[in-house]
């Protein structure tokens, strides 16, 4: 008998297994189309392109078809077409379809947002399903979606039926044999796909697009769900752990290391002398959702959307060449209270161990500071008010609920409905915010209490819905719409901020989490981690441009340094006034890949202890590969190793 890889019993099956690999190529066609000016079009490099990712589709849908193969395995002949067999494979396909059709679907949004597949983002926001269920409620017609996607999987069902699918399924006599050859063909490459195929895998290319379209992004999504947390010890390159920790200290050695022979970066730091007595203003931090440099004038655009923090750069100590650390909100929280680069994996702000470390929120306390964090939104999300208020600060948010941990000993204000204006899916928006911060700030002064306030704007973050009537609109642009509202409430809150009795002993500074797209033609595409930051009403220190090379990890120990405070100090970061030119450098990175930018050349270390270098070219943003610097990539690994290690091994715990 001829064999036949899909007999009559396997019909089902088969138009399942080419609806999936149909669909699938038409996605990765489209994602091509999307950003056909970024992809490596060759025809070469597109012909891999597509064959990789029909083999990462033939892997992805073969998991989906082992339940149903089992199934038409175990049932005997005589049952074929009966009841019981038809409502199992109506239901299991309709069940299959609408996941396949779901997940398509999800991908396009998702890709407009990150231009990526699926990745760790995905899997975290399933953790989060309220605020994810609203975003998507306020950015997309979801009545519309649904209606597409049922009406999808009718018109799919109703040609499957038309092309004798399910008849053939039930009305044949296929024999067990033939289902055992088909079964333990899909078996076999799940198990390939499950026990040797990492998705990395898929990352052929110099182009991080065909890269991404290379990939699936159902497999994508579980890969990510199953790496979630990476070891530097076991993935990346190491060199001796103590030698390590000696190169850090090294770029310390203007500071006194307390207990220098141990493991540990724990220094004190001198600032104030006979002249330059320390300073204790109030500080209020405003960390902006997502604002790229790109978006101000101060930085060349002529978009002319920022007309106040564009104000606010010739008035203040503006930072002209700062990066953030990564791509993610609880990043660029994890760089500024810890200082420290960015580990591979999820963010200390979500992993274990992250309570009682030595934050900027520990300095402010040395000085006699109280400390409060401000979210519009439940800071239960993305686990802040776990991070915060374990690591010493009060907590004002939107949320109801209790912190995650019963054994964190914090205050918590909630902010109360009669105190917002305007709401969406991520909190109140970012006039209300600011509302509740001069609220606080006057009952603080009232009470001769120096603050200092870290304050999570949310307002320029999809659905980007704010309050009417604040700014001119531009139709159908609507990301410069909400950069040119976020831009409208800082100027009303600095406004607000002058009338009060305490602005004139108030710094304030103001720097983004991250940017607003990560995503480019590279896996670390420098000028996507470009950010605005500034420091507003500092005193005895002139308004200046500064040119260093920094990033985010610097902010607040330059700050500490132009107080004039004595402290000691567990933080990476340096103050950026006094930085050196030798000493200039910037940590960017996302969970997998771990960037060290220097001199416009790019150190990049990736899993499996990859090793990349190159010449960085601002004005094209281009990326060449060069030979590797022995000393930058001893330099490179000996930090992001000793961040590791010292977060593993309690380095960056406080000292009693």
């Amino acid at each position: 008998m001829k064999f036949k890889l899909f007999p009559e019993r396997l019909s089902v099956l088969k138009t399942f297994i080419l609806i999936f690999l149909c669909f699938s190529f038409l996605i990765r066609l489209t994602f091509l189309f999307w950003n056909f000016s970024e992809v490596d079009t060759s025809f070469f490099k597109i012909g891999n392109t597509f064959i990789i990712g029909f083999l990462y589709d033939l892997g992805t849908v073969s998991f989906f078809t082992i339940p149903y193969l089992l199934y038409l395995l175990i049932i005997p002949q005589k049952w074929y077409g009966s009841l019981f067999d038809k409502i199992v494979t109506y239901f299991a396909y309709s069940i299959g379809l609408l996941i396949f059709i779901f997940s398509f679907l999800a991908e396009i949004t998702f890709w407009e947002e990150f231009n990526r597949r699926f990745n760790f983002i995905a899997v975290d926001y399933l953790v989060y399903t309220n605020e994810v269920t609203k975003n998507i409620q306020e950015s997309y017609p979801v009545s519309l979606l649904l209606l597409l996607l049922f009406s999808i999987l009718f018109v799919l069902l109703f040609i499957s039926k038309k092309r004798s699918a399910f008849s053939k399924t039930f009305n044949n006599e296929t024999s067990f044999k033939p289902k055992l050859i088909t079964s333990s063909i899909f078996i076999s490459i799940a198990l390939i796909f499950g026990l040797f195929i990492t998705n990395k895998q898929a990352e052929q290319f110099d182009n991080r697009y065909n890269d991404e379209l290379a990939k699936t992004g159902i497999y994508s999504f579980f890969a990510a769900f199953r790496n979630n947390e990476l070891s530097y010890k076991e993935f990346y390159n190491t060199i001796d752990p103590e030698e390590a920790l000696s190169v850090v200290k090294e770029s310390y050695k203007n500071d006194v290391l307390i207990n220098p022979e141990t493991s540990s970066i724990y220094r004190s730091i001198i600032n104030s002398d006979s002249l330059n007595k320390p300073l204790k203003p109030n500080v209020i931090f405003i960390c902006i959702e997502s604002l790229s440099g790109k978006y101000l004038s101060a930085f060349g655009s002529d978009l002319n959307i920022t007309p106040n923090l564009d104000s606010l750069a010739t008035k203040s100590v503006f930072f002209n060449n700062l990066y953030a650390t990564g791509t993610r909100t609880i990043r660029g929280m994890e760089a500024i209270t810890l200082s420290i680069p960015p580990t591979p994996g999820r963010s200390i702000v979500k992993r274990n161990n992250n309570t009682g470390l030595f934050t900027i929120g520990e300095v402010f306390k040395q000085q006699g500071y109280e400390r409060n964090f401000f979210y519009g939104g439940d800071g239960y999300f993305d686990n802040m008010n776990t991070f915060f208020g374990g690591n010493g600060f009060n907590i004002v948010d939107r949320g109801r609920g209790f912190l995650l941990d019963s054994n964190i000993k914090t205050t918590r204000k909630n902010i109360d409905d009669d105190e917002v204006t305007f709401e969406n899916a991520w909190g109140i928006c970012d006039e209300d915010i600011y509302s509740k911060v001069i609220k606080e700030a006057d009952l603080a002064y009232a009470e001769q209490k120096p603050f200092f306030d870290f304050v999570m704007t949310t307002s320029n973050h999809r659905p980007y819905t704010y309050p009417e009537g604040r700014i001119d609109l531009k139709p159908s642009r609507l990301r410069e719409n909400v950069i040119k509202y976020t831009d409208f409430a800082i100027g009303d809150f600095i406004e607000k901020a002058k009338k009060k009795p305490w602005f004139k002993n108030t710094v304030f500074v103001i720097m983004s989490d991250h940017c607003a797209f990560s995503a480019g033609r590279w896996a670390l595409d420098v000028k996507n981690y470009h950010i605005p930051a500034l420091i507003y009403n500092l005193p005895n220190t002139p308004n200046q441009k500064i040119d260093q090379l920094c990033s985010q990890i610097d902010m607040f120990p330059t700050l500490f340094s132009a107080l004039n405070w004595d402290y000691n100090s567990n933080l990476f970061g340096t103050d950026v006034l006094s930085m050196k030119p030798e000493d200039e450098r910037a940590f960017i990175g996302n969970y997998r890949k771990l960037g060290f930018l220097k001199n416009n050349k790019l150190m990049v270390l990736s899993e499996q202890k990859q090793i990349d270098y190159y010449q960085y070219n601002k004005e094209d943003n281009s990326l060449n590969p060069i030979s590797i610097d022995a000393n930058i990539l001893k330099r490179t690994t000996s930090f992001y190793q000793a961040a590791d290690y010292l977060y593993l091994n309690g380095g960056l715990k406080l000292k009693e």
